[in-house]
């Protein structure tokens, strides 16, 4: 097991609860399973920030669909998907696809998960789409860069980073990023990503989408 043993975790925190279903226990085991201590706790986080953004905003969304979509979120970043060739979102967005059909859930749920997961690092999209992939988004954005970060209350905030602490998170989320995506530097082109390896991969050139357009085979 690569993240803490939290089998005993309190599943709920201002407010809310973590789906009491099957195929929530199922998806919380193979994450902690299989990720590290730092994602686990984030995408647990992700699960809260999000929802209570939802109640907020008025939206009504599958709070099971929502925190399979958070639990899945950043598991492309995993070292067994260093080699894919893909963006770190396809390969996680895929896995959860493949969860989700193994456990007969709708074709519209797996659909809408897979997409959560895949344009969760698309600023500007998801938001406009289902409530499941406009959440997703939102709880990943509340998180990492605090975006709506007074949107929420301070004892919200507290219930849940007590339930799933963030010690020195911006420093190692970085660094996860950093590590999941520069064994495959060409899929940062165009995406947020790439400002990670332009920080933390010595020599690392970003793709520029107008030297693409100029150096294309067309003559004009």
């Amino acid at each position: 097991m690569n993240a803490t043993d939290t089998s005993t975790d309190t599943s709920t925190a201002a407010g809310i609860s973590v789906p009491d279903t099957a195929l929530a226990a199922a998806a919380t085991e193979l994450v902690r399973d299989t990720t590290s201590e730092l994602l686990y706790h984030h995408s647990r986080r992700v699960f809260w920030f999000g929802s209570l953004q939802g109640a907020r905003r008025g939206l009504s969304f599958d709070p099971e669909l929502l925190y399979i979509g958070a639990m899945f979120h950043d598991l492309g970043l995993a070292e067994r998907f260093h080699g894919s060739g893909r963006r770190f979102e396809v390969d996680g967005a895929d896995e959860a696809r493949r969860f989700l059909r193994s456990h007969g859930v709708p074709e519209d749920g797996v659909r809408r998960v897979w997409t959560a997961i895949a344009l969760h690092t698309t600023p500007g999209v998801p938001e406009f789409m289902e409530p499941e992939v406009a959440l997703v988004t939102a709880g990943v954005e509340y998180d990492v860069l605090g975006i709506g970060y007074d949107d929420l209350t301070a004892e919200d905030r507290a219930a849940i980073t007590a339930l799933h602490p963030r010690p020195d998170f911006k420093r190692r989320i970085l660094e996860a990023f950093a590590e999941g995506v520069a064994p495959k530097p060409e899929t940062a082109f165009g995406n947020v990503k790439a400002d990670v390896l332009a920080h933390f991969v010595p020599g690392h050139t970003r793709g520029d989408f107008v030297e693409v357009i100029r150096n294309s085979p067309w003559a004009e």
